[in-house]
This record gives structure tokens, C-alpha cells and sequence, in this order.
């Protein structure tokens, strides 16, 4: 019988920065809309972090990507995913 013994480096983040312009949206409001997808700002070089509590296969960061994009459509601001 194996045993695998999870570590806390084992629990992925995808974290997301945000690139506002003065024609775009408001950044409270794009905060208040990556928090209903379960984001939350962070202080520092990235702006947002999703944490996932668990290692998660590509497919799921596809699916998280899609909602950021679906998300912050029409307001008007660049954004960058990483996931790690």
C-alpha cells in the first residue's frame, strides 16, 4: 500500500493581473466581478489570486480562464493568467 502525503506546494494558484486604462472600467467594479468568480485582490505584483486548495488539471484552468474572459469582457482591460 503507497501512501502520498500532500504538501502545501502541492495546492495550485492561478494568480491574475489586471492593466487598467483611463477609458475602461471602473477598478472597483472589475474587482466586485472577479470576486463573484471567487478571486481576491492581493497587494503586490499580482493583482488577484484564485486559490484552488488542490492541484487541478489543465482542463479546470481552461474553464477558470474562460470565466475571467467571459467576466471581463466589454470593460475595456488587459489581463494575464498564471497558474502555478
Amino acid at each position: 500500500m503507497e501512501f502520498k502525503i500532500r504538501r502545501d506546494s502541492d495546492k495550485m494558484k492561478t494568480y491574475l493581473k489586471i492593466l487598467f486604462y483611463s477609458e475602461g472600467a471602473n477598478p472597483i467594479k472589475v474587482v466586485e466581478r472577479l470576486r463573484s468568480l471567487g478571486f481576491e485582490p492581493l497587494k503586490g505584483v499580482q493583482d488577484h489570486v484564485y486559490d484552488w486548495g488542490r492541484n487541478v488539471e489543465l482542463e479546470e484552468i481552461l474553464q477558470i480562464a474562460t470565466s475571467v474572459h467571459e467576466t471581463l469582457k466589454g470593460l475595456k482591460v488587459f489581463y494575464q493568467l498564471e497558474t502555478r
